[in-house]
């Protein structure tokens, strides 16, 4: 969550700690204290149904979203207005929400439908669409500033992430220094997504800093988490010692093998669902979260499983930090070593 009072959480708690929000690293830039939930709802390829649906994540009890300046799979202004809705009726406030935008590159965006003049400079593409971005997610109307109300505060973001790095390292740091030029009063803080580990490991280093060609390192990284990829070992690591959140997605539809019961991670995952008494798409959740530094883009378009994710996430905490602690360390154990990370 966003701009909290309370003293931050460390970066990484232990395995078990699942429910535990992430505290995104300040890099000594004095911004806000932010915190990530572990499980972010994901608003891609919602369509007409977005705003219905934020406004269910959140009432269900999700406190992070995630979106995109993308208008070929996502709509942001309709996350918006789920948002504003949310706030309107109580059910949240501004600073207990955590906000999760993309700045996309040409090559990811629909030519007939984008934020930006896709012929203008990258400093001005990024422009545009941070202006869009922070237009279309203000979580309070800007009418509400009306002559005799009080003004409505200024919009912010918790973070804007990079979609994808662009076709040369040139054009991918002239964007980043664009957006550094947002931090920290209109962005709290930047991240990439679909991004290989060389890339992040520049973006962290501090001889890269100590140059002045980065000055806002990456406080999220995000990526999928499947077998081609050797579910980025390497880089969690990497965002591990850095004190970086590593977002992961496409995290359930990437695995289908990790869920099947005739694999060996899949009887590690049934197994910690029956003992556990959740289901098995929560019990693989847990086992990600598990890996230390750790959140999930939650894609659900189920208010059922919207509220089945967020309890059984919590009820397994609560079994894995006492009766069931043995099965828990054991079956996170196995599920380490088969994907590579033991």
């Amino acid at each position: 969550m966003a701009t909290t009072t309370k003293p931050p959480a460390p970066p990484h708690q232990a395995s078990c700690a699942l429910t535990q929000d992430l505290t995104l690293p300040d890099f000594g830039l004095e911004r806000p204290p932010t915190t990530t939930p572990r499980l972010v709802y994901g608003t891609a390829w919602k369509k007409d149904r977005t705003a219905d649906l934020v406004y269910q994540a959140l009432k269900r009890g999700f406190r992070g979203i995630d979106t995109a300046a993308q208008p070929r799979h996502y709509q942001e202004r309709l996350v918006g207005d789920g948002v504003r809705r949310a706030v309107a009726e109580g059910i949240v406030d501004r600073d207990a929400l955590y906000l999760q935008t993309k700045f996309t590159s040409v090559d990811g965006q629909d030519l007939d439908n984008l934020p930006y003049d896709p012929a203008a400079p990258l400093e001005e593409q990024v422009k545009a669409s941070v202006a869009s971005s922070l237009e279309n997610l203000a979580a309070i109307p800007s009418s509400s500033s009306s002559s005799g109300a009080t003004p409505a505060p200024p919009s912010y973001l918790d973070c804007l992430v990079l979609h994808s790095p662009l076709q040369t390292p040139e054009d991918t740091l002239t964007v980043w220094r664009a957006l550094e030029t947002y931090v920290p009063r209109q962005i709290r803080h930047l991240g990439i997504a679909n991004a290989p580990p060389e890339m992040v490991e520049y973006l962290l280093s501090p001889a890269a800093r100590a140059r002045g060609e980065v000055r806002v390192p990456p406080s999220v990284v995000q990526n999928r988490f499947y077998r081609e990829t050797g579910y980025e070992v390497a880089l969690r690591r990497l965002c591990r010692e850095a004190g970086v959140v590593f977002q992961t997605f496409w995290t359930l539809t990437g695995n289908p093998h990790l869920l099947s019961g005739k694999s060996k991670s899949g009887a590690v995952v049934g197994d910690l669902a029956a003992r556990a008494g959740i289901s098995r798409e929560a019990a693989f959740y847990a086992l990600v979260l598990g890996l230390e530094g750790t959140s999930i883009l939650d894609g659900t378009t189920s208010e059922e499983h919207m509220r089945a994710d967020l309890e059984d996430i919590k009820r397994i905490e609560r079994w894995a930090g006492g009766e069931g602690r043995e099965v828990w360390e054991d079956a996170l154990r196995r599920f380490k070593g088969l994907i590579g990370d033991a």
